[in-house]
């Protein structure tokens, strides 16, 4: 195995001025200083989160370097490259491990009220750079402004609930059936956990993963998405100014910025206690098998096929409001975006002659100007999956009610687009397009289109617009939602940190952020303690 064999090497001391050198002069051969952002005086604020004009994208505790291929990150409003990332090796990443694991050593004594100080001085860190970082992933990841800073507040708040388990976290106390016996649970930290994280959140759900991890007593390796690695470094060196500010080690938090040959290493790598994978459910499939051959931990948040139901008893204005935000919010590259939007025949023709209207009036822009509502698709890549469904919309029967068309500008920009006319069975429907297309179906009767909502591969989550408890109930039980998330009238995305994240079937099922997601970060004990002075044995079993 490759992880084995880079874990038998030995290690040598890093020579950080040849690694430096070697580094800058890879960069001078790529960089077009006059072509980044970071140089122009529009985007100064760069700065001030300590990204540079060449940006080393491992951080292993002791320094920054990268070996890797250089990179550029750039803006998909625009198509400009921001600044430039060496990435990390698999040698790096191996190396990387073996510190985190020494470092492990030390933060697992640390008291977890004590760990939980600690998350909250990273909590406060990032409030102070709230609105720089928020720009940061808007301008990386194509986000408005507002979403952009609105995940550095998700981050900010899942912090603050971490610190409050610090003092909560606990197992049981089970009655013994032997006298002079105590039966209960111990929890205990795993070790390492591994963080693979996607573009369209590119801060936050770290932060639930890191958060949770450090106050449960765990170190974190954090491999980003490689199309928003700046984010990854100024968060990065946020958390290492913390940790170095508290006299502990800073390779308690490491980060790899890194290609696929980086993520199978970490999906092979048996050091790494707990897998975290945010992405796609094809790759997912692929690291949950590979992560269960080696009897690793694994934590899957995948892809989603949402649906909104309306009922005919549902309050209109409601609804309107809350599609607009469910189907173009982020582009409609939520992992939680509204994809399919199933409308009750009574109610079927206005909500869609409202949506039509209110689809007209978003403004489609850069997403770091003010009133922006829509900004850019991710990637080229991004752009062409929309056309390419666009194609097969029409292909299988579909009618584009608006939208469905590439904006002519700069950047990676499409049109908000709603759909009609294919079966709910539709091979388009059934499949997930990270692009902010809506397809809408008309029911007679809410088994129907439970029934619907149910029969797509994914998991993730549903909401049901209705003003019947009957409908409620029926929506929240066994007959009902088979997600993981099942709302009511609000919609499918814009999950609060309180609760479990995650969905079900070919979602992963996994769970992050509140509730019990952080038992998933620990490992549990069985403890039976015997403090009297015979030895029964349990069921009443004699062996004398």
């Amino acid at each position: 195995m490759l992880a084995t064999l880079f874990a038998t090497l030995p290690l040598r001391p890093i020579n950080v001025a040849r690694r430096l050198g070697r580094f800058y002069r890879a960069m001078s051969a790529t960089s077009r200083s006059g072509d980044l952002l970071i140089n122009d005086p529009k985007y100064a604020w760069l700065k001030s989160l300590g990204i540079q004009e060449q940006n080393p994208g491992v951080f292993d505790g002791d320094s920054w370097h990268g070996s890797g291929p250089v990179v550029e990150s750039r803006s998909p409003a625009n198509g400009r490259p921001i600044a430039l990332v060496q990435e990390g090796s698999v040698a790096e990443l191996e190396n990387t491990i073996l510190k985190s694991l020494e470092a492990w050593k030390a933060w697992r004594e640390v008291p977890a009220p004590k760990r939980g100080e600690v998350v909250r001085q990273v909590g406060h860190a990032l409030r102070e750079k709230c609105n720089p970082l928020g720009k940061l992933v808007s301008l990386e990841m194509g986000k408005i402004v507002a979403e952009g800073v609105g995940e550095i507040q998700e981050y900010i708040d899942i912090c603050d609930y971490a610190v409050g388990l610090s003092r909560m976290l606990g197992g049981r106390v089970m009655p013994s059936e032997r006298p002079g016996h105590v039966l209960m649970e111990q929890w205990n930290p795993l070790g390492l956990v591994g963080v693979i994280t996607a573009f369209n959140f590119p801060a936050a759900v770290f932060g639930w993963n890191h958060a949770i991890g450090m106050v449960c007593g765990n170190c974190t390796i954090w491999k980003g998405a490689p199309t928003t690695p700046l984010t990854s470094i100024a968060i990065s060196k946020i958390v290492a100014s913390v940790l170095v500010a508290n006299n502990l080690p800073p390779a308690i938090c490491t980060t790899v910025c890194g290609g696929a040959e980086v993520g199978e290493a970490m999906t092979r790598s048996k050091k790494i206690n707990l897998l975290s994978f945010t992405g796609s459910t094809k790759v997912g499939q692929k690291v949950g098998v590979v992560v269960q051959e080696r009897f690793g931990k694994s934590l899957l948040e995948l892809g989603g096929n949402n649906a909104i139901i309306v009922n005919e008893d549902a309050d209109l204005d409601m609804v309107v409001r809350a599609v607009l935000f469910a189907c173009v919010g982020t582009a409609g590259q939520r992992c939680t975006t509204t994809r399919r939007l199933m409308l009750h025949e009574k109610v079927y023709s206005e909500v869609l002659e409202r949506l039509e209207k209110a689809y007209k009036q978003i403004k489609i822009g850069d997403p770091l100007e003010d009133g922006v509502l829509c900004g850019p698709l991710h990637t080229e890549a991004a752009l062409k999956g929309f056309e390419d469904a666009v194609a097969a919309i029409k292909t299988q029967g579909g009618t584009i009610v608006c939208g469905g068309k590439r904006i002519d500008r700069p950047g990676y920009f499409v049109e908000p687009t709603i759909v009609t006319g294919l079966a709910h069975t539709a091979e388009i429907v059934l499949k997930e397009t990270f692009a902010p297309i809506v397809y809408i179906f008309k029911f007679k009767n809410l088994d129907d289109a439970i029934q619907w909502n149910n029969e797509v591969d994914q998991g993730l989550s549903s909401s049901l617009f209705t003003n019947s408890v009957d409908n409620v109930f029926k929506w929240l039980g066994p007959g009902g939602s088979d997600c993981g998330i099942v709302n009511i009238n609000i919609p499918t995305s814009g999950a609060e940190i309180g609760g479990a994240f995650g969905g079900e079937k070919a979602t992963g099922g996994g769970r992050e952020a509140g509730s019990d997601s952080w038992k998933q970060y620990m490992r549990r004990s069985t403890c039976t303690i015997n403090y009297s002075k015979s030895l029964p044995l349990a069921q009443g079993i004699k062996f004398e």
